[in-house]
């Protein structure tokens, strides 16, 4: 599907392309794919960089065409192993023409669009677009966070029941995606970095920078502040676990031990051998009292070591 935006008086749709427009394309079909490679004659092996959803954030050049390839934050919406990921955002200039593609759609892109419609102003030129495309990402990537966040506090609330499989694997799957986040971060932030360089930047373009580097830092800090708490949260539950075991081991232990008394007794009168009792009419209830005594001596003396 693709959208043409007005940018010069805020943010209104064309019916058609028309120069220094706006094309924003989601889930392209061929249809779309035919028109960008036939119509703009954008160079094919873009789309095929942009389609690789382990593109890593970077910027390209080619005979006037720019391509740049942002990391954004993506919630999949099915089941799945990592609920939090990042995607590949392709941005495509070149003199007249400012294209971006996603493979997915993201809460992130309808958003910006809102969000600049309801500004009003448009953009100066795609440059003013490009930045503020890393400041939308930088603002999402912390709403991720504040999400993996609320289910990390969650995870730790649960930690006094019993801990299962799902608990550890929830909290693995956080893990992560915390990592991809962590990484896609620090590509955007030396990406950005590079376009500081490589793109015409005027004084304007330069306090919106100042702010995108302010938010993809706060967000690089809060993903590792979140990265060592679940990492402390996974070891308290390994912990627990390990102690739950210990103390399953502990009572198995004490019940054997508390079962070897009697067994003893048994075992020493059953033996085929002469001991004085084997005619005598109190030879039974001897060894039933003698092993109760002996059980409850062992009680006595566990309960003094603490041992139960």
């Amino acid at each position: 599907m693709r959208t043409f935006w007005n940018t010069t008086k805020g943010l209104h749709t064309c019916s058609q392309w028309e120069p220094n427009c706006w094309v924003q394309v989601t889930c392209p079909t061929q249809e779309d794919v035919d028109f960008l490679l036939h119509e703009l004659s954008i160079p094919d092996y873009f789309l095929d960089d942009i389609a690789d959803t382990d593109e890593r954030a970077r910027y390209e050049y080619d005979d006037g065409w720019i391509l740049i390839i942002l990391r954004i934050p993506y919630v999949k919406e099915v089941r799945s192993r990592t609920p939090y990921t990042t995607i590949p955002l392709g941005i495509i200039l070149n003199k007249e023409v400012c294209i971006t593609v996603c493979n997915f759609e993201t809460n992130m892109m309808i958003d910006f669009v809102t969000f600049q419609q309801k500004r009003g102003a448009g953009f100066t030129d795609s440059v003013d677009m490009v930045f503020r495309l890393f400041l939308s990402s930088a603002v999402w990537y912390l709403k991720r966070l504040k999400q993996i966040s609320a289910r990390i506090e969650a995870a730790k609330q649960h930690l006094d029941r019993k801990v299962d499989n799902a608990d550890l694997i929830n909290l693995s799957r956080l893990q992560d995606s915390l990592t991809y986040f962590a990484t896609s971060i620090r590509g955007n932030e030396t990406l950005l970095s590079k376009l500081k360089f490589k793109l015409p930047v005027d004084e304007l373009d330069a306090d919106l920078i100042e702010d995108v580097n302010i938010e993809i830092s706060q967000a690089r800090e809060t993903t590792a502040i979140y990265t060592n708490i679940l990492d402390s949260t996974m070891d308290t539950y390994a912990n627990i676990i390990n102690n739950n075991m210990s103390t399953v081991m502990k009572t198995l232990t004490l019940v054997s031990m508390f079962l070897m008394v009697p067994t003893l007794v048994a075992s020493f009168f059953g033996m085929n051998l002469v001991n004085g009792m084997e005619q005598s009419p109190v030879g039974f209830p001897i060894a039933i009292i003698l092993s109760v005594a002996l059980t409850v001596m062992f009680w006595w003396y566990s309960r003094r070591k603490s041992w139960i």
